[in-house]
Formats: structure tokens, sequence, C-alpha cells
């Protein structure tokens, strides 16, 4: 069993709301427990807008709380309306996901008030804020996210899984039904990639020059995607086509083995590049790989004119226009590493070390 950044930190926040409100002599502490287990959030940015959203919910569910309570008294049927009531401004105001710890909030001020209602609700209130507060500590403190260092370990990752499938089916050395159901599980593991870049991005940067930094590294990061994205999608054409690539002329297959194998090789160099591994030299693989680009397209153009019918080849012409495609997104990531690395060499150090949250 794995244990993630985020679960431990929900154990901290828990411990340090319990513990926070029993110091400052807060009744039924377990409040603060409950409310800090809905602040925990992925990153240091939502956990900010978690807070402010969090604090709004309750003085709205505090606010109604005593409102009923005070008019109506307290009683299951009050709680009942009340949370009906709070449900409905929250979902008008746009801000469902604090729905739970408002609900929180008007059970906690109406389930056992007694002679001292107002007094009792503003503790109560005070207690669950407090549980907020504790989680946004905890997620700003205790073992802060490096969305950074996940995105360079899943990119790697992804990429190297799928450079390794487009190989093996270039050559026609893969099993059909194993190779679909593992394309299955690279598309799922590249929205999980998106999700890490999204909350990436969402980080904000509080000095100048980190930012500037941080909008180079953007660039390179969903760049570097994109160009796992069009290897994942030559991958599929040629899962789905093996059978016609099978029947073309064996120039034409041999032509196109020989660029994809190129063009997987400067992927591969290119990421080294990446992560720092290799220097920014030019290594000329555009006009290499623009030869050999050619010397395909020339087959496929002598197929095509032995062709008895006028026929187009459409299959492959998909086949190579997604070979141009991951071709030109590869082009494009190399340019952009080369550029970071050589005009800002003291800020294209990319952290590499894992660190699972």
């Amino acid at each position: 069993m794995k244990l993630g950044a985020r679960i431990l930190k929900t154990g901290i926040a828990i411990v340090l709301a319990l513990y926070l409100a029993t110091w400052l002599g807060l009744p039924t502490p377990v409040f603060a427990g409950i409310a800090a287990v809905f602040a925990i959030q992925p990153s240091i940015y939502r956990s900010f807008l978690t807070i402010v959203d969090q604090v709004q919910a309750n003085i709205i569910g505090a606010a109604l709380a005593i409102t009923f309570g005070l008019l109506f008294g307290t009683g299951p049927v009050i709680i009942g309306l009340t949370a009906v009531m709070v449900i409905a401004i929250n979902l008008k105001l746009k801000i469902e996901h604090t729905i739970p710890i408002a609900l929180v909030t008007v059970i906690a001020i109406l389930e056992s008030a007694g002679d001292h209602f107002l007094s009792f609700a503003l503790i109560r209130t005070a207690t669950v804020v407090l549980g907020v507060l504790s989680s946004f500590l905890v997620n700003l403190i205790f073992l802060p996210p490096k969305y950074e260092t996940k995105l360079v370990h899943h990119i790697m990752e992804n990429t190297e899984e799928i450079l390794k499938w487009i190989r093996l089916s270039s050559r026609q050395s893969t099993d059909h039904s194993t190779l679909k159901d593992d394309i299955d599980q690279i598309k799922e593991r590249m929205i999980k990639l998106d999700h890490i870049y999204l909350l990436y991005k969402e980080e904000r940067s509080y000095l100048k020059k980190t930012t500037y930094v941080k909008s180079r590294k953007l660039v390179l990061f969903r760049q570097a995607i994109m160009a796992s994205n069009r290897a994942l999608y030559l991958l599929k054409k040629l899962h789905k086509l093996e059978n016609e690539i099978h029947l073309m002329p064996e120039h034409f297959r041999e032509s196109l083995t020989d660029e994809i194998d190129y063009l997987l090789y400067w992927h591969e160099r290119t990421l080294m590049k990446f992560v720092g591994k290799m220097k920014p030299q030019d290594d000329e693989f555009q006009n290499e790989c623009s030869l050999r680009l050619e010397t395909l397209t020339k087959s496929f153009i002598q197929h095509q004119q032995n062709q008895e019918n006028d026929l187009l080849d459409y299959n492959m012409l998909n086949v190579m226009s997604s070979i141009i495609e991951y071709r030109d997104e590869l082009e494009h990531l190399d340019t952009l590493i080369t550029s970071f690395q050589t005009y800002h060499p003291k800020d294209s150090e990319i952290e590499t070390e894992e660190k699972e949250a």
C-alpha cells in the first residue's frame, strides 16, 4: 500500500486541528477535525482558493443557522430546512464544492444549542474555521507538491512507453490485442499528465524573475506533452493500419521504418537535452529527417504510380500525415529546448528528482 503526500497531509491536518481546538478550549473539537478533511487540496494555490470559498460558505451557513435558530428554534426539521436553504444559496453563488463544509457548520450550530445560543453558534463557527485554517497551514508547510518533478517524470515515462511500442509496431512485431490494451492505458496516463500540467500551471510565483522562468518552462512542458501526444497518435495509426502496411511494397515499408526509427531517435535525444543530460548542440536532425521523409514520399508516389487503378491510398496518406505532424512537433520542441538552454542557461535547469505526491 502506497501512502501519498496528500493522504499524509490529511492526517496531519486532522491532528493539528484537534490539538489547536483542544488547546484553545473550544468545545467539541471534532468539528475542527471534520472541517480539516474538506480543505486539503492538491496544490497551494488551490488551497488558498478553497480557504476563501470555505470561509465564505461558513459565514453563509452560520448566518442562516443562527437566523433559523433564533426564529424557529432547533430540531431535525429546522436543520433540514436550513440545509436546503444553504445548498440553494451555494449553488446560486456557484460555490457548490463548499456545500459539505457549510452543512457541517449548520449541523454544528443547530444540533445541540442551549440557553446561550448566539455565543454557542459563534464558537462552533470558529471551530469549523479553525479546521479549514489548519488544512491550509499544513498544505503550505508540509510536503509542498513538486509538480515540476512530477511532470518531468511522467513525460519521460509515458514517452518512453510510446516510443517502445512504435518501434515494435513499425516492424510488425506486436500482438494486436495486447497493444490495444496498452494504448488505452497510455491514453489514461496522458490524461493524468495533462492534469498535472494544469496543477503546475496554477501554482503562483511571487517574484518577477521566477515568474518569467516558469512561463518559459510552461511552454517547454506543453510542447513536450504535444510531441508525446503526436507520437501516441502515430502509434494508434500504425496499430489500426498494420494489415494495410503489411501489404505495402517492401521498399515502402523499409522507408517507413527508417523514417520512424530516425524520429524516435531524435525524440529520445531531445528528451535527454530536455532534462539536461545532453548539451544543446545542433545535431542537424532536421535536414537528415527531411531527406528521409523525401525518400519515403518518393516510395509512396512510386507505389501509387504502379497501382492499376487511379484511387489514392488514403490509409497510407493518413500514416504519412501522422509522421509529418509528429516531425513538426518534434522539431518545434527541439528548437525551444535549444533556445532555452542556449539563451537562458542559468534558468534552464529542470527539477528531475522524483518525489511522488
